[in-house]
């Protein structure tokens, strides 16, 4: 039996087949869902199996897609072939469990047993501490991420050439245009949508940002969710000379702050003038409100809650239902087709401020169900009359 280049485990690929299956997620470029997939299931898993051991595992264009974002911009993903899905999952588990225990303990993104939840929960516990905050924002980090440094991190860690290899050639794999099917070639970026790009998005992050800030600004805390960055400071001239250096640094791994995102905030029960007194992290505001205690007493302390742009998204989503239309179904009809939506809205939005969006939320619901209820009794009214009347 002839022997095969690289020894990779069957195992890791039927466990990204398991992963790419509770997933889900759309079709790439060849148009071949999950659905079809399956129909020939372990023949396929075979194929990619045998040409990722034998190194003839070549990853087709990722597919583009564009998000629009609240400020009018667009997000671009690039979504790979459910194969490629597959064939990316297999190597990123590999790589895994040898890089995630060098990861620093505040970068939370996309890492096993750690969430958006655990680096807000970190952010606010610090925002009591600190009065100055340094929100860090990369400009498009995704399409900017250095080839040489990411295999440079990867060999450093001692990992096997085939996982160099893959990696080479999914970070260099074409973008298929979603307007006339153009392939557009990359020599630098990950693609955001593809399996294995956070956990080389995050290790190119982790000597660029992490381990810079543990060897230049020891002791200053900072939370990390992907290129989410948020720094605390005790003073705001302390938050001002790092933004400076850390844009330096940016510049030298081939990134760039965004400067109209970047931003400075005081977050202290002290009133201060002329200063931003808010910032935004992972979809929450965090800013110092007024509240009250079990004995109705007002006290002032900072509190993270849904922000603007998060509400605005909800809203529109909501209007996008045209409940005010839904005027032929029950309630019941209503719960069972937005109650899981509106379920998962409450468990990420209201983990810290319950009362306060779970208000806002029905609030923004109820007023288009009364609507509903009153077309409703104007019709039952009008019909009643025309009874009357005949």
């Amino acid at each position: 039996m002839q022997r095969k280049s690289f020894e990779i485990p069957k195992a890791l690929v039927w466990a990204s087949y398991q992963d790419v299956r509770r997933n889900r997620g759309a079709p790439g470029c060849d148009g071949q869902t999950l659905k079809m997939f399956d129909q020939q299931r372990d023949r396929n898993l075979y194929r990619i199996w045998n040409r990722l051991c034998s190194g003839t595992w070549f990853p087709p264009p990722v597919l583009e897609k564009r998000i629009p974002k609240s400020n009018g911009r667009e997000r671009i993903l690039g979504i790979p072939t459910v194969a490629d899905r597959i064939a990316q999952g297999a190597i990123k588990r590999f790589m895994e469990g040898k890089l995630d225990p060098i990861f620093h303990v505040d970068s939370y993104g996309y890492r096993p047993g750690k969430s958006a939840h655990d680096a807000l929960k970190q952010c606010a516990t610090r925002c009591w501490r600190y009065s100055w905050v340094l929100e860090v924002d990369i400009s498009a980090f995704f399409d900017h991420v250095r080839h040489d440094l990411v295999l440079k991190a990867l060999e450093h860690h001692g990992m096997p050439k085939w996982v160099l290899l893959y990696c080479r050639r999914w970070m260099e794999a074409p973008m298929q245009s979603c307007e006339n099917g153009e392939l557009i070639n990359r020599t630098r970026g990950t693609p955001q949508g593809g399996v294995v790009s956070p956990l080389l998005a995050n290790l190119f992050l982790h000597y660029a940002f992490d381990l810079w800030m543990e060897r230049e600004y020891r002791g200053v805390p900072f939370e990390r969710y992907a290129d989410d960055i948020v720094i605390h400071c005790s003073r705001m001239s302390d938050a001002t000379r790092l933004k400076s250096r850390l844009s330096d640094r940016f510049s030298s791994v081939g990134l760039s702050m965004n400067a109209g995102k970047t931003n400075i905030a005081y977050i202290d029960t002290f009133e201060r003038r002329n200063v931003a007194t808010s910032f935004t992290f992972l979809g929450y505001d965090f800013k110092v409100r007024t509240l009250k205690n079990f004995k109705g007493e007002l006290y002032r302390t900072c509190m993270p809650g849904a922000s603007k742009s998060a509400m605005r998204k909800i809203t529109e989503t909501i209007k996008g239902w045209r409940i005010h239309r839904l005027t032929d179904k029950s309630l019941l009809d209503f719960a069972k087709e937005y109650n899981a939506i509106m379920r998962g809205w409450i468990e990420y939005y209201g983990k810290f401020w319950y009362r306060n969006f779970s208000y806002r939320l029905w609030s923004a619901v109820q007023s288009r169900l009364m609507n509903v209820a009153l077309l409703r009794s104007e019709r039952r009214s009008n019909a009643a009359s025309g009874m009357f009347m005949t």
